[in-house]
């Protein structure tokens, strides 16, 4: 699977450095698979979850953080929504959440 907006996934592993290893793994073993739907990733990533707007979610770091993400499975891309900590996550709607595009414009 190819992920957008790795940038992103950098900086929240800079915002917040206790998941920092976590990130990195899940990039790494995320864009190893190819998953025609759902229920393959499922198969891989039992904790994922499936929300309106197709938005999938997973669990990092023992469930301390949460990862939303878009995932257009035709096109085997992920689109990386948002990155917080649990508390965080019960806070948001997770259906309308929008990526912050200032993180994309951030410079290195």
């Amino acid at each position: 699977m190819n992920v957008i907006a790795k940038r992103t996934l950098l900086h929240y592993g800079e915002k917040y450095p206790l998941a920092h290893n976590a990130i990195l793994a899940w990039l790494k073993e995320f864009e190893r698979h190819s998953f025609d739907n759902f229920n393959q990733l499922k198969d891989v990533y039992g904790n994922a979850s499936i929300v309106a707007n197709n938005r999938i979610i997973f669990n990092l770091k023992g469930n301390d953080f949460r990862l939303i993400t878009s995932i257009n499975f035709e096109k085997k891309i992920a689109y990386i929504i948002w990155f917080g900590t649990h508390a965080q996550y019960d806070k948001i709607d997770v259906s309308v959440i929008a990526f912050d595009i200032k993180l994309a414009q951030k410079k290195k």
